[in-house]
């Protein structure tokens, strides 16, 4: 694992001088995170591959985090909370225990200091070392699980990788003697085993599957968020970008073939952020190489511009 310091490079843009102080963009106000900023949002990548790699993945993902902070630098600027970025964690090799370590450190740091962390992936390896950030953090909450992805992500392994954090987080809460509670939405039936619904139903979890995010079930999607984020203290929500679908979202390792269409994301997200218990939001999965015209990195910032604002 390594710690790289800030860099602000990629935060580059349009300047409409011309049109006074309202017109600002991303590149001009996202800082550099120090340990006495004020509270805000702090950006903090996860740049690695090894949990995609052992999940039998496309590679890619290391990239993600600084592909989305170009896609983000030229988005108009409507925060009204201090945004700041806080360096980027790697993973060096296959050491993805201890990248996972270092960022549950890093993520609890921010917590403690009044930030909320808006993590940029990696492989969605980075939920199981946010999970534990936010735990050490916040020790005697009662935390949520919020998946928008087209997989559960409970993958039985002994060894840890890309398929495996809900199962970890899962087990961490078993151990614990504490509810598991996790939801997660967008789930293709197609690509998950029968095993992995058995798993789902063995710790009593709640989802959705793709085709029953439709707009006329929506309200009560969203009503299940409300009364979800009203029984825990603190909600982790976690958006792994194959679960939109691929002509929208083409730079993922598993292009989803249906998927759920971005406005109803974007209703989860906003409904997620008005029950004033998100206490940490990542976006995974990201993979430029595979991206087309930079659609994928479009779409993507938006959901972060979102969570962001």
């Amino acid at each position: 694992m390594s710690l790289v310091e800030v860099d602000m490079c990629p935060w580059q843009g349009r300047v409409d001088a011309g049109e006074g102080p309202r017109a600002l963009r991303w590149h001009q106000c996202v800082a550099p995170y120090t340990t006495d900023a004020a509270p805000g949002v702090a950006l903090l990548g996860f740049a690695c591959d090894e949990g995609v790699r052992r999940n039998q993945g496309r590679l890619g993902a290391a990239e993600g985090p600084t592909a989305l902070r170009k896609a983000l630098a030229n988005l108009a600027w409507h925060g009204s909370r201090p945004v700041f970025d806080a360096g980027d964690l790697r993973c060096l090799g296959e050491d993805l225990e201890g990248a996972q370590q270092a960022l549950a450190a890093r993520v609890a740091e921010l917590i403690g200091a009044g930030q909320l962390p808006l993590l940029l992936g990696g492989g969605h390896e980075t939920a199981w070392g946010s999970f534990q950030g936010l735990a050490r953090a916040m020790p005697d909450a009662r935390f949520g699980i919020i998946n928008l992805d087209a997989h559960f992500d409970l993958r039985q392994s002994a060894q840890a990788s890309s398929g495996t954090p809900f199962a970890q987080i899962g087990a961490w809460h078993q151990r614990h003697g504490r509810p598991f509670d996790y939801l997660c939405l967008g789930v293709a039936e197609p690509s998950n085993s029968a095993a992995l619904f058995d798993t789902a139903r063995n710790f009593g979890l709640s989802w959705w599957l793709d085709e029953d995010l439709e707009s006329a079930r929506l309200p009560a999607l969203l009503a299940q968020i409300d009364e979800f984020c009203a029984g825990v203290d603190a909600v982790q929500l976690s958006i792994d970008l194959d679960v939109l679908p691929a002509s929208v979202m083409p730079a993922v390792s598993a292009p989803a073939a249906r998927g759920v269409p971005l406005e109803y994301i974007e209703a989860i997200l906003e409904r997620v952020k008005a029950s004033g218990r998100l206490a940490l939001a990542e976006v995974v999965e990201f993979n430029p190489r595979f991206d087309i015209d930079h659609h994928g990195a479009r779409c993507a910032a938006r959901l972060l511009w979102k969570l962001a604002r």
